[in-house]
């Protein structure tokens, strides 16, 4: 059985921006996994999306 491969990516959530970041990333096919608190504070979101020409 063929086997999807993943990439992954970060991105800050700029306050009172969250949902039109995660749109814009959404519609480029990037799901969204995580949500965490930064290291210098704020949010941090975790994406991923299958590699082109991977299985899904």
């Amino acid at each position: 059985m063929p086997k999807t491969t993943w990439e992954y990516a970060t991105t800050p959530l700029l306050i009172h921006r969250e949902t039109a970041i995660l749109n814009t990333w959404g519609g480029d096919g990037w799901e969204l996994v995580h949500v965490a608190n930064g290291p210098e504070g704020g949010l941090v979101a975790f994406l991923k999306r299958p590699v082109e020409g991977s299985a899904e």
